[in-house]
């Protein structure tokens, strides 16, 4: 294969990789599985096709040009993604102390985009009329069906061998210390922190209809609405628990105008949910029993079934429902 197609079909898969990353990374319900599955392939797409991309880097290293360092960090972080990824399917490596192959596998990602998007200025690969030819997308669907191949035969080979990734759940997580809380690990977005909560002063405020209420510890650890729902973290693991508290419907006004409700953390972490998803979302002082320890969310944390773990807000102290949009916010919180 040309140079320059090897180039614009790298462009294109690792176009889709990241989109496709992307999708699964933030879905908690059961399509997630063929994003994960198309995810996969392109990584596999990456790997049919880098012979010819080595070609290409070895002709490029013997000439002497600018931004030789940005490229080759380029191709180290899509490396250590790719390596980081495989490792995590197959269950060979999960963690690396108190790091996650998944979390490496995404910051590798994610640091590599600013080096993408440059490679891309500074190099383009220029598309002709031929590339859409009928010979092209012959091409093109024979790498398809070669990475499809490939993926089936990793998956096989890893049941078969019965390496542990073989039992990992659709979003490709496994599984940690389900109905078993003291086992389940303890995590949290990027920069927050565990923090120390007194339950005798400690209250939550809810605000709807411009009136505000406040809820005491007492008050919510007496209502014992119960669901059944599995917190799938975006770290890599998973785990059901049977989680007792107060549905979020409960603690609204019948009629609370507005668009969306916005729940707050004590660290200043916040996720805005549909109003119209309140009776879904349970408010959890109890988890298999127990009070909830600190760092699985004491004293209130929010269980939100068929969302990933970075929907489920810990350490809740305010709630507020207003006419905000509940998508008008990150993808994914920025801290």
């Amino acid at each position: 294969m040309a140079g320059r197609r090897t180039n614009l079909a790298l462009f294109v898969i690792l176009g889709g990789a990241f989109l496709t990353g992307g999708l699964a990374y933030g879905i908690g319900v059961g399509w997630n599985q063929w994003v994960t599955i198309a995810h996969g392939m392109t990584g596999l797409a990456i790997l049919i096709l880098s012979p010819w991309k080595q070609t290409i880097v070895a002709r490029g290293l013997r000439r002497p040009r600018r931004g030789r360092t940005a490229s080759v960090a380029f191709l180290v972080l899509i490396t250590v993604a790719l390596v980081t990824g495989f490792s995590h399917s197959t269950g060979l490596l999960r963690s690396m102390g108190p790091i996650t192959a998944m979390q490496v596998h995404v910051g590798a990602a994610l640091a590599s985009i600013p080096f993408a998007l440059w490679h891309v200025i500074a190099r383009p690969a220029r598309v002709h009329r031929t590339d859409v030819s009928r010979r092209a997308l012959l091409r093109s669907g024979a790498l398809l069906g070669g990475a499809g191949l490939a993926y089936a035969a990793v998956e096989g080979a890893t049941r078969l061998t019965s390496l542990p990734g073989g039992g990992r759940r659709f979003t490709g997580s496994f599984a940690a210390g389900s109905f078993e809380p003291d086992r389940m690990p303890v995590t949290q977005w990027l920069n927050d922190r565990v923090p120390e909560v007194d339950p005798e002063s400690w209250t939550l405020s809810v605000s709807a209809n411009g009136d505000a209420r406040r809820w005491s510890y007492d008050d919510l650890f007496g209502y014992s609405d119960r669901l059944n729902a599995v917190i799938d973290c975006t770290g890599g693991w998973y785990a059901a628990q049977e989680w007792e508290g107060a549905w979020l419907a409960r603690l609204l006004p019948e009629q609370a105008a507005g668009r969306s409700v916005q729940v707050r953390s004590i660290s200043g972490y916040s996720r805005r949910f549909p109003l119209h998803d309140a009776g879904q979302l349970l408010l959890a002082t109890r988890v298999g029993g127990r009070p909830l320890s600190q760092g699985h969310g004491f004293p209130l944390r929010v269980c939100a079934p068929g969302r990933r773990g970075f929907w489920w807000v810990k350490w809740v102290t305010e709630i507020e429902v207003d006419d905000v949009p509940w998508w008008l916010q990150p993808p994914f919180p920025l801290t």
